[in-house]
């Protein structure tokens, strides 16, 4: 690897698994120090486990998005940990269907709160110490159905296209200040939160998309380390 990462320390969001994991196991190859968050512990600490046993820095810490104490204890436990945060990777996302008629209210809340509020407390939260380092970076990662709509997704949509203009507001209010701020849109990834799909419902999302593959989670973290790299600047 080439170090693209050295001298960063990231906090990922969601980081246990999915596309969390892989950019937190990219992000340590390159040389990053990682600090994990989510909810999952035993998942969470065998990414640890992992970065460790392939000579990385990684510490997991139990991360609740919606609340901001939790982020507010994920930021100083970096800090204490290794000095600094360089890096937001604001990952962590939830996914359930339902449409205008068949979303409730109660489902409609938990996915304002964890995919939108969640980014925007990540970035209250880490703002302080991405500021005191002038060069850092902050990755929101929304998705395709934060550009297009679904018939069968309301919520989802509404959550993950805030992510975007919030994103565009973020980059302009720190852009004199030395924090970086991107959006990724994945499409169809295979991660957990796709679910158990049958083999009809797998042929039928590849038919959906151009090049007939669903993409892999390491897709997507190269893009991810390429926005948190200096070379992004």
């Amino acid at each position: 690897m080439s170090q693209r990462m050295s001298g960063k320390v990231a906090l990922i969001s969601g980081g246990a698994s999915g596309l969390g994991e892989a950019q937190a196991l990219l992000f340590a190859r390159e040389g990053a120090q990682v600090v994990i968050g989510d909810l999952q512990e035993d998942l969470g600490r065998g990414v640890v486990a992992k970065i460790e046993s392939e000579g990385g820095s990684a510490t997991f810490t139990t991360l609740n998005v919606t609340s901001m104490d939790s982020w507010k204890a994920a930021v100083r436990l970096a800090v204490d940990t290794y000095g600094k945060l360089t890096t937001l990777v604001n990952n962590a996302g939830i996914f359930h269907p339902g449409g205008v008629v068949t979303e409730t209210e109660e489902g409609w809340s938990k996915m304002v709160a964890v995919n939108q509020t969640g980014v925007f407390l990540g970035m209250k939260a880490a703002a302080p110490e991405l500021l005191k380092t002038g060069n850092s970076a902050i990755v929101n990662i929304s998705s395709l159905f934060g550009l297009i709509g679904s018939p069968d997704a309301i919520s989802y949509h509404a959550s993950k296209a805030a992510v975007r203009v919030m994103s565009k507001g973020a980059a302009l209010e720190f852009a004199k200040q030395g924090i970086r701020v991107n959006t990724i849109f994945p499409g169809q990834i295979r991660t957990p939160i796709l679910g158990d799909i049958t083999e009809e419902q797998d042929a039928l999302i590849k038919a959906s998309i151009p090049m007939g593959e669903v993409g892999e989670p390491m897709d997507i973290a190269h893009g991810s380390l390429f926005l948190a790299s200096d070379e992004a600047k």
